[in-house]
């Protein structure tokens, strides 16, 4: 009886609907039946987070606790030292080769920072920035760029300015929830160890680009 009626509810749904749409809500449906409704939103939430990405000219990166772990280093003469990420640096790179301009703004400022920059092609560089907005308003009327069309990473309450203002927010699984309940993209790999690749995939994968990417290598 019941699998009857579901067969009428879809057939009334072809008509109304056309074919397309009603095997997507039927899509809904079912996933809702498996998975529950919270598995079902965070699924249509990852949908929405590959559109968002899908649009991206500009990724802006917060440094501490992002491209790092969030540890401060300070040499014998006291001079602020950090470690960086190979892959996150490729990762990156990748971006850049595929049209997605890089950018970082940062609260602290670090001559490590800018070599990490340097050695990536990264020329827009913001450090010392405690209101972060005047620097991504800057980034946007230099770059022609509406807020759509950026995105922003970063990992705790000082970046939630930029997180309500951009296109795609993303942050890393140690954030606060106050950053994770907005973020539309949460990394499962950690600050400085893999969470800004993740996410430069992720933004390659919206794109398209993420099979060339990988094609490259293999020629």
């Amino acid at each position: 009886m019941d699998d009857a009626l579901e067969r009428t509810n879809l057939d009334d749904a072809v008509k109304r609907e056309g074919l397309d749409d009603a095997l997507k809500r039927e899509g809904l449906d079912g996933a809702l039946k498996r998975e529950g409704l919270d598995g079902a939103l965070k699924r249509e939430g990852l949908d929405g987070a590959l559109k968002r990405a899908e649009g991206l000219k500009l990724m802006i990166f917060d440094v501490d606790g992002v491209m790092t772990d969030g540890t401060l280093y300070y040499s014998e003469r006291g001079e602020e030292l950090k470690a960086f990420n190979v892959r996150d640096g490729h990762g990156i790179k990748m971006l850049r080769q595929y049209g997605v301009e890089v950018a970082l703004i940062t609260a602290r400022n670090s001559r490590a920072v800018e070599l990490r920059a340097a050695n990536l092609g990264i020329a827009q560089i913001y450090q010392g920035v405690e209101d972060k907005r005047g620097a991504y308003a800057s980034l946007l009327a230099q770059l022609r760029l509406t807020a759509d069309q950026s995105g922003y990473m970063g990992d705790d309450l000082p970046d939630l300015p930029l997180f309500t203002r951009c296109g795609f927010a993303a942050t890393v699984a140690a954030a606060p929830e106050a950053l994770k309940s907005r973020a539309h993209y949460v990394a499962r790999a950690p600050g400085g160890h893999g969470a800004v690749r993740e996410v430069c995939e992720f933004i390659l994968r919206a794109q398209g680009a993420l099979e060339r990417a990988i094609t490259a290598h293999l020629q």
